[in-house]
């Protein structure tokens, strides 16, 4: 047994991996303190002090089981008992074939059933360097905002250089300001999703002429000046700000978040030549957030520019986009496979700040966090997800799977499953939507196994 069992676990961070490891302690019987630093210290991020808030968007993306690694995580998840999954099924939102969420009833939910834990403590303080030497398990769900001095300490511990990027938040508009004469609702391929009837997004169309004139805007628009020590931070290419994209070549984004693929103009008959879409933000329908437009154009520039857009010409800003730093360790060097420091095994890392992007994807590997550290606790061994499942090929990317040297921040895609054999007497290997099925059918099998395994170990 490692230490006493009555000795708390103790978990920093109030985003998504840390209430997620919290919960999965909690409901194993191991008594843990949740630290969060907000409101005593706020991030350049966030705008209130609740837990699970969501800074960016309001998407967990796709919630094809069968055919999307992130779909897939999410079912594995739900199997696994996540707090977060269940919160946000609770509060979903249209989204066509996507997961998204009221984000305030959703976070709302997390702080409630955290609340309600007999065996959880919340604390509103900062853990400013090493947690202290008495706690004797730690798990680190600090995030893309890691307080300085905490980051500064982890870095002094493992030798290793600071590796960190920009993370940008997409604007929020006023519905009602929408200009539906020229808007529409569709989702791509009419293509309906978790509570949604597929038309759940509104689509602003673009022709020729008025796709480049933005673009041009873009491109020589006001930007927010990086600091000096921030200017050779890297960008995580799955959340570019628009402009960023629009620097690579003036027709990127009409192959990127504003192509027009599946979507087809009502009042034209015909496809736009370019589309900008907006998401339902809150269970009201009342907010819409500009999907993939993360930006770190200034607020006066925005405002100017994304009402060149037709249909947002009038458009009232709920909230700008932003800018915010991100910070990530290089977990394949530094981890061991239960998510702990090689240097000082008494602490675990676990959601964005271990190298995994995205709210499910942190989540998941605070799920994982908590569950190894509930059976290091009892002095069970740990009973490791197959690499077959989401959780284990997520799992074994970020503690080896992941070339140390060129380490970046990784989704969940079907490249970090293992290749699934072709039927016998097949031609040639699986491809296309049968290989994803296949994929799919395997994991959640395995993942069974794996959660029947570990509900033995422990009884």
């Amino acid at each position: 047994m490692s230490g006493n069992l009555f000795n708390p676990v103790h978990v920093i961070g109030g985003g998504l991996a840390g209430p997620e490891a919290a919960w999965q302690l909690a409901r194993a019987g191991i008594r843990v303190i949740l630290h969060e630093m907000r409101p005593q210290r706020g991030t350049d991020a966030h705008l209130t002090d609740r837990l699970a808030e969501l800074v960016c968007s309001n998407s967990f993306r796709s919630d094809d089981r069968d055919y999307n690694a992130v779909g897939l995580l999410h079912e594995e998840m739900r199997r696994a008992g996540s707090l977060i999954l269940r919160a946000a099924d609770a509060h979903k939102v249209p989204a066509g074939a996507a997961l998204a969420v009221d984000r305030h009833g959703f976070s709302a939910a997390v702080q409630a059933a955290l609340e309600a834990e007999p065996l959880l403590e919340i604390r509103r303080e900062e853990v400013a360097g090493l947690p202290p030497a008495d706690w004797d398990q730690v798990i680190i769900a600090t995030g893309p905002l890691t307080s300085p001095a905490l980051a500064q300490a982890i870095l002094d511990l493992t030798g290793e250089r600071n590796l960190a990027f920009f993370d940008a938040i997409a604007p929020i508009v006023h519905k009602e300001t929408i200009d539906f004469g020229t808007a529409w609702f569709q989702s791509r391929y009419d293509k309906a999703g978790p509570g949604g009837g597929g038309a759940d997004y509104i689509n602003c169309p673009l022709e020729r002429e008025q796709y480049y004139a933005f673009v041009d805007a873009l491109l020589t628009a006001e930007k927010t000046e990086f600091k000096e020590w921030e200017r050779d931070t890297p960008y995580f290419d799955g959340c570019l700000p628009i402009e960023v994209m629009a620097a690579r070549g003036r027709d990127t984004l009409a192959f990127g978040p504003m192509k027009p693929i599946g979507l087809t103009d009502p009042r034209t008959g015909r496809r736009p030549f370019a589309v900008v879409q907006l998401r339902q933000d809150n269970a009201l329908g009342t907010l819409y957030n500009m999907v993939g437009f993360q930006t770190k154009l200034k607020h006066g520039a925005q405002t100017r520019i994304f009402r060149m857009i037709p249909g947002l010409q009038n458009a009232a800003f709920a909230r700008l986009g932003g800018l915010h730093r991100n910070t990530f360790i290089n977990s394949p060097r530094l981890l061991d496979g239960m998510l702990r420091l090689k240097a000082e095994p008494r602490l675990r890392f676990a959601g964005q700040i271990t190298g995994c992007e995205g709210y499910v994807e942190s989540a998941a590997i605070g799920l994982l966090a908590g569950r190894f550290a509930a059976a290091e606790r009892r002095g069970l061994p740990p009973v490791l997800p197959p690499p077959t499942t989401a959780f284990g090929a997520l799992l074994g990317h970020i503690t080896g799977g992941a070339l140390d040297d060129t380490f970046q921040p990784m989704n969940v895609n079907f490249g970090l499953f293992p290749d699934v054999p072709a039927p016998a007497g097949a031609r040639r290997p699986l491809r296309g939507k049968d290989k994803k099925l296949a994929l799919t059918r395997r994991a959640l099998g395995d993942l069974d196994s794996w959660l029947g395994t570990a509900r033995a170990a422990a009884e």
